[in-house]
């Protein structure tokens, strides 16, 4: 028994249950399970996504503070990789996973005491008792344990002294006990950087060639040449070796010839990202505490990397030992290595339409090298964007391309978050992509890059982008080399065609954007094709074309059960439409309750039935040319930021009306809409020639939608009637 450090309690231990949450914890274990929940851990910030910080706690022990525990803006936050933090441990989960909790008290001082929570020596003591040697292990600052004594007093051994720039050595340490705080946390972020057992690291020096190494000054790391010495005389049993076969070789010694994905620096080693022509893997490279190693060595540049095979925190890591700068055709010849096998790795396989589509088998080709990029994106580690309208229709093809893509990320990227990390939709409220949407794009990607060494993403437009209005925001993104993808079920401006990276786009026929995005996905991942084949159906506003409703009833829906998705995923798609709800979405297409998508649907078709009441009472008549125009006052006659949003009724009214009208023009405060078969721009150019004042612009032309100033709102409206009698 003990007695609780704050209130005198008698205690198992040294802090009574009620003063847990008034003490500062620092965690001497390895397990996640050995966290006690609840309580407040000091710890040490790793990194950052998009939705929170990885927090260091322990050796191999890391969870997420998620953005919503936060009492400020994740990117107001301040934290630095290395940065010691304080948050509490809310859960452990059945897979590991920490879900950490913010803590207003970020110093030391605010906490009524310190305690070292060791779980090997199931004890827990205060910090200067360890200080004092109190048969307890571990060091005082919070970080990973210090050498054991058997690492540390090796004065009368005949091993060398190990490497300086081994990832897995530690400095000299020929006295059995320290002081120096400075010296203690260099040594710490040592072995925080070597392997999960500490207690190998004689038999790893006993490894070294012949047993007889020289010793490597630090120095020697800035010299490229000495590095490239340094690299020739490694362990002999190094071989070239392959990342995707690094699996087999823990504790081996290899060798790896790639490319510098990213190079951080955390509190202990350099962490570069390594890439060859078969994946990723990280290098730990230890010159001293927070010291850059190899500071000539950065993104894109090509290596020879030594150095042996471990597993940290679960995941594969390479200790490096050696590493050398490759140029000239040593260079070239590794990057055309690289970039040939990586084109046939990413290439896939040909594929066939889900079902008979004149348009989308005209389109093949370009779904194929469409799919390539998207698969050589998930192989190097890059994040994949899409950009899509906030349609029933865009939504859809987004989640076709999710469906397939997911399961290729979640194979070749082991963290829990990779999912939401290398894949992310994000719907745009027309087609037009625009500038303050690639302004959005490029201040993320870049804020990415500084802050997190995330590499450029993939974006991929799925039937946005694809005419003159989007020119300027696709510019900017190649500005920065950021690969671009288009896939449009329509014909796509010629300048626009210029500007992508990659088109697809039929040569003939009608489809629908769901319609491609799905042979596009079956060929990124063939297996996904049994999940997409319902989803082209659903995409059809009227009439789905027979092969397609027969694909969606092998898949188990009938024609009302598509109709009710469609209207579900409309509905959604208009509230939060810069969202992705990717798991909403998810349960709309693919969850098991039909209730859900029922409730949703009745939803869409209560609100649609009561607008166009309200607008068919409404509606005006006018003789154009000879020709039946409906015309609606949309300002007056209907609800302004509630469902449906003009265009959708404006969708439904024709479709009701269209028998007996041959356009339907829907005119508000600055901005028209124009169902039927109208050119729209001709239709806009020739009405400017009347009232060139008026600022005409054919701003959203896929959409039918016209803008003009306020303030002439009456003349463009009397000259774009006038003009449809010429264009009609």
């Amino acid at each position: 028994m003990g007695t609780c450090i704050i209130c005198g309690t008698s205690v198992d231990g040294r802090i009574c249950e009620l003063h847990e949450e008034d003490a500062a914890f620092v965690f001497r274990g390895t397990q996640p399970s050995e966290l006690t929940p609840n309580r407040y851990y000091r710890g040490t910030v790793d990194g950052y996504a998009e939705f929170g910080v990885f927090v260091d706690i322990g050796d191999h022990v890391t969870g997420l503070l998620h953005k919503s525990e936060l009492d400020q803006r994740l990117d107001s936050l301040g934290w630095e990789p290395g940065d010691s933090v304080f948050v509490q441990v809310k859960g452990v989960r059945d897979n590991g996973n920490i879900d950490l909790g913010w803590s207003i008290r970020q110093d030391e001082s605010s906490f009524r005491g310190t305690l070292i929570d060791d779980p090997e020596a199931d004890a827990e003591y205060l910090a200067e008792e360890d200080e004092a040697g109190n048969a307890h292990r571990g060091a005082t600052d919070g970080s990973s344990p210090p050498a054991t004594t058997e690492q540390a007093t090796n004065d009368d051994s005949d091993t060398p002294e190990p490497d300086g720039a081994n990832a897995g050595s530690v400095p000299d340490t020929g006295e059995t006990e320290t002081t120096d705080t400075g010296e203690a946390a260099a040594r710490a972020g040592a072995v925080a950087a070597q392997a999960e057992d500490h207690s190998t690291q004689a038999e790893r020096v006993d490894d070294q060639s012949d047993g007889a190494g020289a010793e490597t000054t630090a120095a020697d790391t800035a010299d490229s040449e000495a590095s490239a010495t340094e690299s020739s005389t490694a362990d002999e049993s190094a071989g070239q070796t392959t990342i995707d076969t690094l699996d087999d070789r823990v504790g081996d010694a290899v060798r790896i010839e790639g490319e510098v994905v990213t190079a951080r620096q955390t509190a202990g080693p350099t962490v570069f990202e390594l890439r060859d022509e078969t994946g990723t893997v990280d290098c730990a490279a230890f010159e001293e505490a927070g010291v850059r190693a190899y500071p000539d060595v950065g993104e894109g540049d090509v290596v020879r990397l030594e150095g042996e095979v471990e597993r940290r925190r679960g995941e594969l890591q390479v200790e490096t030992e050696g590493l050398a700068l490759l140029e000239d055709e040593d260079r070239d010849a590794v990057t055309e290595r690289m970039d040939e096998a990586m084109l046939q790795r990413a290439r896939p396989d040909e594929v066939e339409p889900l079902a008979a589509d004149p348009a989308v088998k005209s389109a093949l080709d370009g779904l194929r090298d469409a799919a390539t990029a998207v698969r050589r994106a998930v192989l190097e580690g890059r994040p994949v964007i899409v950009r899509h309208s906030a349609t029933a229709d865009g939504y859809l093809a987004g989640v076709a391309l999710e469906r397939a893509t997911l399961p290729l990320v979640r194979e070749h990227n082991t963290g829990s978050d990779a999912e939401y990390h290398y894949f992310d939709r994000r719907p745009l409220e027309g087609s037009v992509y625009d500038m303050d949407d690639a302004t959005g794009d490029v201040t993320g990607m870049l804020s990415n890059r500084a802050r997190h060494d995330e590499q450029f993403p993939l974006f991929v437009f799925l039937a946005a982008g694809g005419t003159a209005e989007s020119q300027d925001a696709l510019d900017l993104l190649g500005v920065y080399g950021a690969r671009r993808v288009l896939v449009d079920e329509q014909t796509v401006d010629t300048d626009i065609a210029a500007t992508v990276d990659v088109l697809a786009t039929p040569e003939e026929g009608e489809t629908t954007a769901t319609a491609l995005a799905a042979t596009l996905a079956a060929h990124v991942d063939g297996d996904a094709s049994e999940e997409l084949r319902h989803l082209p159906a659903v995409s059809f506003w009227e009439g789905a074309p027979v092969s397609y409703a027969d694909l969606a009833g092998e898949a188990g829906h009938d024609p009302e059960e598509t109709t009710r998705m469609r209207e579900a995923v409309a509905l959604e798609a208009y509230y939060q439409s810069y969202e992705d709800k990717r798991e909403l979405v998810a349960d709309l297409l693919y969850g098991d309750s039909a209730d859900l998508v029922e409730h949703v649907s009745d939803q869409y078709r209560e609100r649609m039935s009561a607008e166009v009441e309200t607008a068919e009472t409404n509606i005006g008549t006018r003789e154009v040319g000879g020709e039946t125009v409906l015309v609606l006052d949309t300002d007056d006659y209907t609800h302004r930021y509630e469902f449906p949003p003009d265009r959708l009724l404006l969708d439904e009214l024709y479709r009701r009306h269209r028998d007996e009208a041959t356009a339907l023009f829907g005119i508000g405060t600055d901005e028209a809409f124009v169902r039927g078969d109208v050119d729209v721009r001709t239709l806009v150019e020739r009405a400017k020639e009347d009232v060139p004042e008026a600022g005409l612009d054919a701003r959203g032309a896929r959409e039918g939608r016209i803008e003009f100033l306020a303030g002439e709102r009456e003349a463009a409206e009397t000259a774009l009637l006038d003009a449809l009698a010429e264009t009609l």
